[in-house]
């Protein structure tokens, strides 16, 4: 038989005292099954210090405890202790060493949301998808998403190996990537061959994008359509995801969050004054759109204000917030989740398109005819340049606010989209 030494009963007394002062507060509780489930953790813990291969503090048995209860609710609640409480603080605050990707976990396999255009997440070949398997030498496959996280930020310029599952290849592959600081500019504004067609790309939606997004608005408002491209978007702000889908929204529901506490549940309503276009929108989508882009995506599809276009999104509309448990440590808890006006639910489920239209190049067909024309032009004139001696020079600078026709045909989702919205023009009659 185990002994239980003074110092337990002591701990375990506490616990009890704290468990009668829930039982008044909670009537309808079982308060037998409640000191049973307390006797039981007390006798684990117990158990653990006195048995275990190491030795092991009270304070680091409970740490690991809380870890364990936490890290098994779901993917995203977790316990920050201090290192990793001051990690979260400096990444919402200032700049940090990192990769630029965002993650989360998928069937248990970390995966890849989507990487932010620019950084060297980006640069090396990051897909979203993508299921890392190896950080360095550590497995990812027992790892926690803060624990895979905080392995992949770290001091600028240094290397970090990630070893890459992607659907399509014949096996696992390594990735070197050089970290560096994360500066991320979230709003693109183009135009798609000529200057009434729109285009906004959002990477990120930061603490910055509506106000952008109205000062492009303004400047176009003689835009006939617009194509929002959310593409690899993994999210943000609450917050900006609401005022953006009330720029095109003028009324109704655009987001409600429900929990278990009814003072955490919110309902995030769209307003006339705040819209600014009416002209037809289309809205691009993929499996690394996630969050705040499903948000935005979904209220603009389920208020029939949008037609959305390209994948599947990834799925993830759940709510966390940091509790604070002490001056250095805190907990990530999930606490509600997100509902689209229809009442549908994002989480696990994502956003489905309303057309489907997968990435890749569209195949062009050219007049035989008008290239060997072309070719013979340019043929005749080099000629000419020959017997002048001298070659003019001509220097074609390329609008960088544009959207040319090559480009175009090379983003095969882009130009369904394009499609898409100059039907939308033609039927409203723009």
């Amino acid at each position: 038989m185990i002994k239980t030494k003074p110092f337990y009963i002591g701990i375990a007394t506490a616990f009890i005292s704290t468990s009668f002062l829930f039982a008044k507060s909670d009537y309808d509780s079982n308060i037998t099954a409640k000191l049973e489930a307390i006797a039981k953790f007390t006798k684990v813990v117990n158990t653990v210090q006195q048995y275990y291969v190491d030795p092991l503090t009270i304070q680091k048995i409970i740490e690991k405890s809380i870890a364990g209860l936490l890290s098994n609710l779901d993917a995203h609640s977790a316990y920050l202790d201090k290192k990793h409480y001051k990690e979260l603080q400096i990444q919402t605050s200032g700049e940090f060493g990192g990769l630029g990707i965002t993650v989360g976990m998928r069937d248990g396999a970390l995966t890849v949301i989507a990487p932010l255009e620019g950084t060297p997440a980006d640069k090396a070949g990051l897909k979203a998808g993508d299921i890392i398997l190896k950080i360095n030498d550590k497995s990812t496959l027992d790892m926690t998403l803060d624990e895979a996280v905080n392995l992949m930020r770290g001091k600028p310029g240094t290397k970090i190996k990630l070893t890459i599952f992607r659907k399509g290849e014949a096996k696992p592959f390594v990735v070197e990537i050089t970290r560096d600081i994360i500066k991320v500019k979230s709003v693109y504004a183009k135009h798609i061959l000529k200057p009434e067609y729109l285009y906004i790309r959002i990477t990120n939606f930061d603490k910055k994008v509506v106000k952008d997004v109205k000062e492009i608005l303004k400047k176009n408002k003689n835009a006939k359509g617009i194509v929002i491209d959310l593409r690899n978007n993994p999210g943000g702000l609450l917050d900006q995801a609401v005022g953006f889908s009330d720029l095109f929204i003028d009324r109704g529901v655009i987001v409600s969050q429900k929990g278990r506490v009814k003072s955490e549940n919110r309902v995030y309503y769209a307003h006339k004054s705040a819209t600014i276009t009416k002209a037809p929108v289309v809205v691009l989508v993929n499996g690394g759109s996630a969050s705040a882009s499903e948000i935005v995506s979904g209220a603009l599809q389920d208020h029939k204000r949008a037609v959305i276009v390209g994948e599947k999104t990834f799925g993830k509309g759940s709510v966390q917030v940091i509790l604070p448990i002490g001056k250095e440590e805190a907990i990530k808890l999930t606490i509600a989740r997100y509902y689209l006006p229809s009442g549908r639910t994002i989480q696990a489920k994502g956003i489905t398109p309303d057309i489907i239209a997968y990435p890749g190049k569209v195949q062009k067909k050219e007049d035989a005819f008008a290239i060997k024309e072309a070719e013979l032009k340019a043929h005749l004139k080099s000629e000419l340049e020959k017997i002048d001696g001298k070659k003019e020079k001509k220097e074609t600078k390329k609008d960088k606010t544009l959207i040319d026709e090559k480009t175009l045909y090379e983003d095969a989702q882009l130009k369904e989209a394009f499609d898409i919205l100059k039907a939308l023009i033609i039927a409203k009659g723009v």
